[in-house]
């Protein structure tokens, strides 16, 4: 229900809130320049100030002071009206109080789009909509956070919908309160509020006389300026008239005559929560909030646009066809690193639906089965990245998986996607599936596994599905070709031949990206380093995935590639010269990848494994601590990234650089190195560091038992530097 209020709302609203939004966000600068540019406040009284005023302007007729401490004075020049801003230090004008052509017609656009009333009550429907946003994007947020407790953890996810989430974050405290703020003022513009506190009536026992000595009337003695709202003077030559002193406590009328206080009215709640609401919504008088409310303001435009990229691309996938969770019988949710196990779903719901199942399809964070009242049975699919990895997506599926308890007459499959060269292929489903058996839950299907997206396998599990389920379908799954681009070499280095390891570090130019490709998000995927490239070679669909020695931010694309023996990919790769192009594809991998902070990074690679350690050392532009350790085998023939090393080294981006040659006269290993520096690492793990590793699985087993023996001492296991994030593997 939320997630289809809020796209609903958000779809309809979003050119009106940008245009709202962003003229409250140019207005947001006004009270801040304001601020800077009134004179410093002076602690005296009323009757100092209006003394100061009117021997500077004997024709002054009122005197407001605004939120911000600006103080105005409203007098004659010659027959024309005039204003000007005071210095409260000597009474003299020192600037024109008038609002510039800029700043009304932001005003006038911002609070009735120049419609006048009809206006006013378009631009509180607009505030309607952002609540309702608001209200529905911290119920999403939670979901996505897997709860309300976690509703403050780092954001999972990678791209325009991470990017919606992220800066949704951020925004949203100031455009809910924006939005409450322009309710309330709305209504007080329209009436709509308890009437507060009325003026006092006008005294009929004015003295008639005129004259008092402003420094002589008590009130205007007592009451300080920065209580002040406005002192309006008596017209000239009328004795019946008086002064009018608004302050924040009340209104008074005071005699001209002899300074007695004739009639005063305290100010009502309604009256002091208008002006705070008011200060809050514009930011005059809290100059730094405004500025803050107007950054908030700025996003709205981000977040319609990500929030309509999401949405039309989630129209193409899987999810947009299924139909609403609590309305469902058959729930299909989905844990994915790179989104080919959506097709997966996707062919599973066509069947089920052909057959007359009413199938919800959603990610693997919305398992809430306490919300399924007319759900019959539940399917996990849950892929496994790299060593046994769950997808970043569905990394805290397990934890509430096992609070949850097993749900009476709601049986359970589960069906994992892995790759068996992996030691622990698809640990993540093994796992769930250990875990709902433990738990009791009851058995739709027994636990499956497809190898390396084979719809054989997955055909094969299908029919056993469908003899449970009484019904008659086959799963004749259809992999969609991801949509590939041209990239052409740009250059080529070559290492490794004299010792039987022929590696090669290309480089590709980006592609040419129209302006319409960009802004509906059709452009080649922006990408950071440690992320993944899919080659399709020639001769073959399936494509092949190389880690990123580079992010879009170095202007090309850069990888490290091996020759493997009988390697389709891998020859037509080292193959080629600049000039040549590659069909290729990127996916994020966000798992890899240095987490935000200053805290240290231990980068640990061989061979080509370097790729991504290397791009991750080219975009520390902050300096952060980050140590590399890398196994090659011969200085003298595949000394990959040599000389970058050697110069990151020196300007900062590698804190230090360890190398360990196993074809030398005394061999050593990565591991070696490791031992010989525990001391140090320990250190560092004990400071809040993380390991990247990434090469072979052989390198990294060996890498994990020295590691593992290291922090042994310290008290700390890899499984829980594992489960806290703190060491990643990328392996082969």
């Amino acid at each position: 229900m939320s997630r289809s209020l809020h796209r609903c709302f958000g779809l309809i609203a979003t050119v009106l809130l940008t245009v709202v939004a962003l003229s409250g966000a140019a207005l947001s600068i006004f009270p801040a320049a304001e601020a800077l540019t009134t004179p410093a406040a002076q602690r005296i009284s009323v009757a100092e100030l209006a003394t100061r005023v009117q021997a500077s302007e004997p024709t002054v007729e009122q005197i407001r002071r605004a939120p911000s401490g600006r103080i105005t004075a409203y007098y004659y020049e010659g027959d024309q009206p005039a204003s000007a801003v005071i210095d409260p230090a000597t009474g003299k004008p020192v600037g024109s109080a008038g609002t510039s052509e800029l700043e009304r017609w932001l005003v006038n656009l911002h609070r009735s789009l120049f419609l006048d009333d009809p206006g006013r009550f378009i631009t509180a429907g607009s505030a309607a909509v952002v609540l309702a946003l608001a209200i529905s994007g911290l119920f999403l947020m939670a979901r996505r956070a897997g709860g309300w407790r976690s509703v403050l953890t780092s954001v999972r996810g990678y791209g325009d919908g991470r990017l919606h989430a992220v800066v949704s974050r951020l925004a949203l405290p100031g455009l809910f309160l924006s939005a409450l703020t322009a309710f309330w003022m709305t209504a007080a513009v329209f009436g709509l509020l308890p009437e507060g506190a009325n003026a006092p009536a006008f005294p009929a026992n004015v003295s008639g006389k005129t004259g008092v000595a402003l420094t002589s009337v008590a009130l205007l003695q007592e009451t300080m300026v920065d209580d002040l709202l406005s002192l309006s003077f008596p017209a000239t030559g009328d004795s019946t008239d008086v002064f009018t002193l608004k302050i924040t406590g009340g209104e008074a009328y005071i005699d001209q005559g002899n300074g007695a206080l004739l009639a005063w009215s305290d100010a009502g709640w309604v009256d002091k929560v208008t002006r705070l609401i008011t200060m809050l919504h514009t930011g005059r008088g809290v100059a730094w909030l405004g500025l803050v409310l107007g950054f908030s303001a700025l996003a709205v435009p981000v977040l319609g646009w990500t929030g309509m990229i999401v949405w039309l691309r989630g129209r193409r996938n899987p999810k947009a066809a299924s139909v609403a969770a609590d309305e469902a019988d058959t729930i299909l949710l989905v844990g994915s690193e790179n989104g080919t196990t959506w097709g997966f779903a996707n062919t599973l719901q066509t069947a089920l639906s052909a057959q007359g199942l009413r199938v919800h399809v959603g990610p693997m964070s919305n398992f809430e089965p306490a919300h399924w009242p007319k759900a019959r049975r539940v399917i996990l699919f849950a892929a496994t990245y790299g060593d046994g990895t769950a997808p970043a997506a569905s990394k805290e599926f397990v934890e509430r998986f096992e609070r949850v308890p097993a749900m009476p007459g709601l049986p359970l499959a589960v069906l994992g996607f892995g790759d068996r060269s992996f030691p622990a292929f698809c640990g993540f489903a093994t796992e769930i599936a250990r875990i709902a058996e433990d738990k009791g839950w009851a058995v739709l299907s027994p636990f499956d596994t497809v190898d390396r997206q084979s719809p054989q396998d997955f055909a094969r599990w299908g029919r056993r599905l469908a003899e449970t389920l009484g019904l008659v379908f086959e799963l004749n799954h259809q992999p969609t070709a991801p949509k590939t681009w041209r990239l052409p070499v740009i250059s080529r280095r070559d290492y490794g031949a004299s010792v039987q390891a022929t590696t090669a570090i290309l480089r590709f130019a980006l592609p040419k990206i129209s302006l319409w490709q960009r802004l509906t998000g059709k452009g080649f995927s922006r990408f950071e380093a440690g992320d993944l490239i899919g080659i399709v070679p020639q001769g073959s669909d399936l494509p092949r995935f190389y880690s990123l020695a580079s992010g879009m931010k170095d202007g090309f694309l850069e990888i490290c590639v091996r020759k493997q023996v009988g390697g389709l990919c891998s020859n037509q790769l080292t193959a080629l010269e600049p000039g040549e192009t590659i069909a290729a594809f990127v996916r994020p991998n966000p798992a890899f990848r240095p987490a935000r902070g200053r805290k240290p990074v231990i980068l640990i690679g061989a061979g080509a494994g370097i790729g991504p350690l290397a791009g991750f050392a080219r975009g520390n532009r902050g300096c952060r601590p980050m140590h590399l350790y890398f196994g090659i085998r011969h200085p003298a023939s595949d000394a990959l990234y040599a000389e970058e090393l050697s110069n990151w080294n020196k300007d900062g981006r590698l804190t230090s650089v360890s190398t360990a040659f196993s074809r030398t006269a005394n061999p050593a290993y990565v591991q070696d190195i490791l031992c010989k520096d525990a001391e140090r690492i320990g250190k560092l793990i004990a400071a809040g560091g993380q390991v990247l590793i990434c090469g072979s699985r052989d390198m990294a087993a060996a890498v994990a038992t020295v590691l593992a023996d290291i922090l042994a001492p310290q008290g700390f296991s890899l499984a829980l530097l594992k489960a806290n994030g703190r060491y990643t593997e990328d392996v082969y």
